[in-house]
């Protein structure tokens, strides 16, 4: 895993959150939940986590999807 760089929500995602990112990372942030983000890197995918318990993940078939933590 490569760790990339934290942002929180309200903000423009930094320059190295992959842009296919940005509608989901926008999409879970309108829920009204708010925090911090972490975009981290495994296997060469982007995965974007907001410490209130939601993931934007970049999926090996280059699917993006944002979802709940699962337990």
């Amino acid at each position: 895993m490569q760790l990339g760089t934290r942002w929180s929500t309200g903000a423009e995602p930094p320059a190295s959150v992959p842009s296919m990112l940005h509608p989901a990372i926008a999409e879970v942030e309108s829920k009204g939940l708010t925090g911090q983000w972490t975009l981290t890197w495994l296997e060469g995918r982007a995965i974007a986590e907001l410490d209130a318990g939601w993931e934007v993940v970049q999926t090996a078939s280059g699917d993006v999807v944002a979802r709940p933590f699962e337990d």
